[in-house]
């Protein structure tokens, strides 16, 4: 997927299908613990896009803190 546009508002458009992708829970899975998360996916291949300010920001907190227990 294109994440080269930085407003999240628009309609993202899934690089590989595309298909506009679409707003629902997403399983993440990280060391031991599944998460539901609500994330942008395609609907067609399932890529899901992860904004940057997400990545370097509360999923690297909880990422951390996981890492400390």
């Amino acid at each position: 997927m294109d994440t080269s546009n930085k407003n999240y508002n628009e309609e993202w458009i899934c690089n590989k299908c595309s298909c506009p992708v679409k707003e629902g829970p997403v399983k993440a899975i990280y060391l031991s613990g599944d998460f539901e998360v609500e994330l942008l996916k395609c609907p067609i291949c399932k890529n899901v896009l992860v904004p940057e300010d997400l990545a370097i920001g509360k999923m690297l907190e909880v990422e951390k803190g996981l890492e400390d227990k």
